[in-house]
C-alpha cells in the first residue's frame, strides 16, 4: 500500500516552489534587483513575462501552469507581494509590487 499522506499547510509553499522552473525566479529576481528602491519594487507583468520567454519558457506555459502566481513563495521569503489588474471599466497593465515585510 502507498504511503502518500495529505500535504500540511506549512508544506504548501515549498511544494509550490518546486513546481516553478528556475527561469521564473531568475526573471522576478532580476526585476526586483533592478527596480527595488530601498522600500519597494514595482513592475508590469509583461516585463516579467518577456524575461521568462527570453530565458526559454513558452508564453502559453507561463499562464497555463500558473508560473506568475508567485506571491506565496516570495512572501515566505520576506516580501509583501501585491498583484494588481484592471477592473471592468479600467485599462492599465497588470503589475506586481514587492515591499519588505
Amino acid at each position: 500500500m502507498a504511503k502518500v499522506r495529505p500535504i500540511k499547510p506549512g508544506e504548501v509553499v515549498s511544494k509550490k516552489k518546486e513546481g516553478f522552473p528556475d527561469a521564473v525566479f531568475e526573471a522576478f529576481n532580476e526585476l526586483l534587483a533592478e527596480k527595488y528602491d530601498g522600500d519597494s519594487a514595482w513592475f508590469e507583468q509583461k516585463e516579467v513575462v518577456a524575461r521568462m520567454v527570453k530565458k526559454g519558457l513558452k508564453r502559453n506555459a507561463i499562464f497555463d501552469k500558473g508560473w506568475l502566481d508567485i506571491e506565496e513563495v516570495y512572501e515566505s521569503a520576506g516580501w509583501k507581494v501585491s498583484y494588481d489588474k484592471p477592473g471592468y471599466n479600467e485599462s492599465y497593465e497588470e503589475n506586481f509590487t514587492f515591499k519588505k515585510k
